[in-house]
C-alpha cells in the first residue's frame, strides 16, 4: 500500500548519505574511572513529586530511561508492560489507541464514559482523565516511571492500582536537532524529528514531529481494507523561559491524529445463524467485519503551562495548568461478520481542565509537599447497536444506506468536578531511619445523562442514518457527591550504605459514577410498593467508589561496587466495594431474542490480592574482549495471588455469592522478563562508535479477559525480541536493527464473548459473538538517526 511519498524521500535521503561500510573491532583505552562511571549509577525519579534516587523511594517503582526504551525498540506505551512486573498495558478491544491498564490486579478495561480508570496515566504531571488516545507513542522522551500500588495521597483519585508517568525531554541550552527514519516489515515507515534552539540566554523553544505508518497485519475480506494498519501523526511544541534564576515558566502543547483503519476482530467460531455460513478464517488478523457507518478516526490535543518559583533554599512553588480534549469515532463490529448483527458505531468526546498548585519544602531533615488540585471534565459517548433480525437479508457491506433494520441507541454523558488538598512529608529521625506520613482529602461531584432510544429504519442521525426513533427506554439525569480521605505512612531504614528497607501503608480509591449504558426501565421496585420511584432508578444506575488498603514491605540495594542493583517487594491488598461492570441482554423489539444489551454495574466484589515482585540488574562481566566492553542482565519477576472473597450476583431474583466461580481479570499469576545486554566498542570504516546488543524475553501467565473464564482467555505465552544499535562516539550517526516477537507468537489481548457457556447458543444477537483481538506478529525494522 502506498504511503506518503515525502516520508519515503526523507528516509531515502538519509540512507543515501551513507557509503558501504565494513565492520571492524577496535579496542578503546578507557581508564578505570571511566569504566566505573559506565556501571549502574543512581536512577533519578519523581515518584514522590520530587527528584530522588530510586534507591531511597519507599515505593515499588520501575524506571526506564528514554535511551533504554530506544535500545529495546519500544514504540508505544503498552510495550512497557512487558518489562514491568504485575503490570498489564494493552490496546482496548476494537480500538487502535485506547488503553486498558491494570497493576496488581486493579484497573478498568471499559472505555465508555462514566467508568473511571484504575491506573492513572500522567504526561509531564498532567493527569489523563480518559483512556482514549492513551496508547502514547514513545518518542523524544526522558523516561517512563511505573508506580505500583495505590498512589492516592500524591496522585489522587483513580490511581487505586498505580500510576504510569510519561516524562518528555526538556529543552537544551544549546541548539539541537535529531532526525530518525525507520523502515520495516508490513510496510512500516516512521519519521521522527525533534530539536530545540535558544532564542536568548533565558528563552528556548523546541518541538518534535512524528509520523508512524504501517500496512495491516491482515485484511478485511469484506471492505478490502488493511486490518491492524497504522497511520498516526503527532507533534509537540514547547517553550521555556527563565524569567529569573529562581523563576521558570514552561509552555507546552501536543497533538495526535490517528487515521488508521478500524481494528476489527477475528471470529473464533463459525456463523451460528443460517442461511449464511462463514468458516473461521485461518489468519488471526483477518476479519469479515462489514460495519462502515463511520470511519476510525481519533484526534487528541492538549496544552499545559507550568510555572516554578524558588522562594528560598527551602521552599519552591509550582503550578501546573492544563487543558486537554479528544474526539474519536469507531465502528465496532461485535460479530465481525457482514450482517448487521450487533454492529456498534460509536463516538467518544472528552475534555478536561485541571490545575495543581504545589508547595515543596526541603531541608536537612524534613522534605515534603503540600498542594491542591482541581479538575473539571466532561465525557460523552454515543453508540448505536444495529441488529440483524430473523428473515432479514442485508447487503454484505453495510452502510448508512444499506442498513435499514432495528437499532438500539445509547447516549451517555458524564460531568466531573473534583477538588482535593494533599500533604506528604518525610522526616529523617537519624541518618539511617526516616518516617513519612501523608494524606489527601477529595470531594468528587458526578453528573450524568443516560438516554437510550430504539430506532427503526437504520442508524441514528449521529451516524448519518435515516432511522426513526420509536421508543425511549432510558431518560435519566442524576448527580451524586462523593468524598474520600486517602492516607499514607511509611518507615524507611538504611542499615548500611546503598541498602534500604521500608514498610509502607497506602490507601487509594476509584470514583463512583452512573452506569452510562444503564437502562432505567430495568430498575427494581426495591420497597415493593408497586412503583419504581426516581430514587430507586437512581440507586439502580449508581455505583459507589471502590477502595484499596495496601501494605508493602520492600528492600532495595546497590551492591558489589555498583555491579548489582535489586529491588524486592512483598505486598498485600484488601480490595473493597469492587466495581463490577456487566451487561445483560435486552429484548429490544419483543421478539424473544436478546438483540441489544444494557449495562448493570454494582459494587458487588471484594478481593484479596497479595504477591511478590523482584527487579534486578547485574553486571555479568566487563573488559571481556577489550578494555571497555560490558555484559549485563536485567530481570523482573512478578507473582500475584488474586482471588475474590465476595462476588454477589442476582440469579433468579436471589442474591448469590459466586466468588468461587469468578477470577480477577487481566491479572496473570506470573509475569517476568529477562534482558541480556552487551555493549562494546565497534568501529565502522574507521569511525569510532559503540555497538549495543539487547535481547529481551518476556513472559505472561494465563489470564482471563473478564471475571468469567471463557474461550477468549489467553494461555501463557513468551515473547522474544532482539535489538542492535550502533552509535558513533560523536553521538551523530546511529543505526538500529530491531526484531520483535521473533517466534511469531499469536496471543490475544482482548475480545468479546456473548455465548451461553451452558448451551453454546448466542447470548446476544443471532450469529454468535466470540471474537478476539491480537498482539503484533513478528516484525523487523531498520532505523537510521542523525543528530546535527
Amino acid at each position: 500500500m502506498n504511503r506518503n511519498t515525502s516520508r519515503v524521500a526523507l528516509i531515502a535521503l538519509a540512507a543515501s548519505a551513507l557509503t558501504p561500510m565494513a565492520p571492524a573491532f577496535a579496542q578503546v583505552e578507557d581508564d578505570a574511572t571511566t569504566q566505573a562511571e559506565r556501571r549502574f549509577g543512581p536512577v533519578v525519579v519523581t515518584a514522590q513529586r520530587r527528584e530522588e534516587n530510586l534507591l531511597d523511594v519507599p515505593l515499588s517503582v520501575s524506571a526506564f530511561s528514554g535511551d533504554l526504551l530506544g535500545d529495546l525498540g519500544v514504540q508505544t506505551l503498552d510495550e512497557v508492560g512487558k518489562i514491568s512486573p504485575n503490570v498489564t498495558l494493552e490496546v482496548s478491544r476494537g480500538t487502535n489507541n485506547t488503553l486498558s491498564a491494570f497493576i496488581r490486579g486493579v484497573g478498568q478495561q471499559d472505555p465508555v464514559s462514566g467508568f473511571e480508570a484504575g491506573v492513572g496515566i500522567y504526561v509531564d504531571d498532567v493527569y489523563l482523565n480518559r483512556p482514549q488516545g492513551a496508547v502514547l507513542e514513545v518518542y523524544d522522551i526522558e523516561r517512563i516511571e511505573v508506580l505500583r500500588g495505590p498512589q492516592g495521597t500524591l496522585y489522587g483519585r483513580n490511581t487505586i492500582g498505580g500510576a504510569v508517568k510519561y516524562v518528555t525531554k526538556g529543552l537544551a541550552d544549546d541548539p539541537t536537532m535529531k532526525v530518525r527514519g525507520v523502515l520495516g516489515t508490513y510496510g512500516q515507515m516512521d519519521v521522527v524529528a525533534s530539536g530545540s534552539v535558544p532564542l536568548a540566554d533565558t528563552f528556548r523553544v523546541g518541538g518534535g514531529l512524528a509520523f508512524f505508518t504501517r500496512d495491516g497485519f491482515g485484511e478485511n475480506l469484506i471492505t478490502g481494507e488493511d486490518n491492524y494498519d497504522k497511520d498516526v501523526a503527532a507533534y509537540r511544541l514547547s517553550a521555556e523561559w527563565d524569567v529569573t534564576d529562581k523563576f521558570q515558566i514552561r509552555l507546552a502543547g501536543d497533538y495526535m491524529s490517528d487515521e488508521s483503519n478500524a481494528r476489527q476482530g477475528h471470529r473464533l467460531i463459525p456463523d451460528l445463524a443460517p442461511p449464511f455460513t462463514y468458516p473461521v478464517l485461518s489468519s488471526e488478523y483477518d476479519t469479515r467485519a462489514g460495519l462502515t457507518a463511520v470511519k476510525q478516526e481519533v484526534e487528541v490535543k492538549g496544552g499545559s503551562l507550568v510555572a516554578e518559583y524558588e522562594v528560598n533554599e527551602n521552599i519552591t512553588l509550582k503550578n501546573i495548568l492544563a487543558y486537554r480534549e479528544d474526539i474519536g469515532t469507531t465502528p465496532i463490529d461485535f460479530d465481525s461478520l457482514p450482517e448487521a448483527d450487533v454492529d456498534v458505531p460509536g463516538i467518544y468526546e472528552n475534555d478536561q481542565l485541571s490545575n495543581e498548585f504545589q508547595v515543596a519544602f526541603s531541608s536537612d531533615r524534613l522534605n515534603g509537599i503540600v498542594g491542591a488540585y482541581y479538575l473539571e471534565a466532561n465525557s460523552s459517548t454515543v453508540f448505536d447497536v444495529g441488529l440483524f433480525t430473523t428473515g432479514e437479508l442485508l447487503n454484505l457491506i453495510n452502510s448508512t444506506t444499506a442498513f435499514t433494520g432495528f437499532n438500539a441507541q445509547t447516549f451517555g454523558e458524564v460531568g466531573t468536578e473534583t477538588w482535593s488538598i494533599f500533604a506528604d512529608f518525610t522526616y529523617d529521625l537519624t541518618d539511617q531511619l526516616s518516617v513519612a506520613i501523608g494524606g489527601r482529602y477529595t470531594e468528587d461531584e458526578r453528573t450524568s445523562t443516560v438516554l437510550r432510544r430504539n430506532y427503526v429504519g437504520g442508524f441514528s442521525e449521529f451516524f448519518g442514518g435515516s432511522g426513526i426513533p420509536i421508543a425511549t427506554t432510558s431518560n435519566f439525569e442524576g448527580s451524586e457527591k462523593f468524598d474520600d480521605f486517602s492516607p499514607r505512612a511509611s518507615v524507611t531504614y538504611k542499615p548500611v550504605e546503598d541498602h534500604t528497607v521500608y514498610a509502607t501503608y497506602a490507601q487509594g480509591f476509584k470514583g463512583g459514577s452512573f452506569d452510562p449504558r444503564g437502562q432505567s426501565t430495568l430498575a427494581v421496585d426495591l420497597d415493593q410498593d408497586g412503583t419504581v420511584s426516581p430514587d430507586e432508578v437512581k440507586a439502580f444506575m449508581l455505583f459507589e467508589p471502590e477502595e484499596v488498603n495496601s501494605y508493602e514491605l520492600g528492600w532495595k540495594s546497590n551492591m558489589f561496587d555498583s555491579r548489582l542493583q535489586s529491588s524486592l517487594a512483598v505486598f498485600y491488598m484488601d480490595y473493597k466495594d469492587v466495581q463490577i461492570p456487566g451487561s445483560v441482554g435486552v429484548d429490544a423489539n419483543n421478539d424473544g431474542i436478546f438483540e441489544s444489551f444494557a449495562g448493570v454495574t454494582t459494587n458487588a466484589g471484594a478481593a484479596t490480592l497479595w504477591g511478590v515482585e523482584y527487579e534486578g540488574t547485574a553486571l555479568l562481566g566487563e573488559q571481556i574482549f577489550n578494555e571497555s566492553d560490558m555484559f549485563t542482565a536485567s530481570t523482573s519477576i512478578g507473582y500475584i495471588s488474586a482471588e475474590y472473597d465476595e462476588f454477589i450476583s442476582i440469579v433468579g431474583g436471589t442474591a448469590v455469592d459466586l466468588a468461587d466461580q469468578r477470577v480477577v481479570q487481566n491479572t496473570p499469576e506470573w509475569t517476568g522478563s529477562l534482558r541480556f545486554s552487551y555493549d562494546t566498542p565497534f568501529n565502522i570504516l574507521a569511525k569510532e562508535g559503540r555497538l549495543s546488543i539487547n535481547q529481551l524475553t518476556s513472559y505472561r501467565g494465563d489470564s482471563s479477559q473478564f471475571e468469567i473464564p471463557s474461550a477468549i482467555d489467553q494461555e501463557a505465552f513468551t515473547l522474544v525480541d532482539l535489538n542492535l544499535r550502533w552509535q558513533g562516539n560523536d553521538s551523530r550517526w546511529g543505526f538500529t536493527l530491531s526484531g520483535k516477537n521473533l517466534t511469531d507468537e499469536r496471543y490475544r489481548v482482548s475480545g468479546y464473548n456473548f455465548i451461553n457457556p451452558a448451551t453454546g447458543a448466542p447470548a446476544l444477537g443471532l450469529e454468535g459473538i466470540l471474537t478476539g483481538f491480537y498482539g503484533d506478529p513478528r516484525t523487523v525494522s531498520f532505523g537510521i538517526d542523525y543528530e546535527f
